[in-house]
């Protein structure tokens, strides 16, 4: 989930890496980026509350 300025918004099915250590999940660089860049897109068209699945190209 990100939340920003008032936006919420939900990702599903997001790859993620888990530490074989400790169980802590993580992302890779290029996937922050295609999130961040999803809800960028989201918050230029005025989303207030969005549930959406991940995808990588967008």
């Amino acid at each position: 989930m990100l939340e920003r300025n008032g936006m919420s918004i939900v990702f599903r099915e997001v790859p993620a890496l888990v530490c074989e250590n400790c169980g802590e999940t993580f992302h890779e660089e290029a996937v922050t980026a295609a999130l961040l860049k999803q809800a960028e897109q989201a918050a230029a068209v005025g989303v207030e509350i969005d549930v959406r699945r991940f995808a990588m190209a967008a």
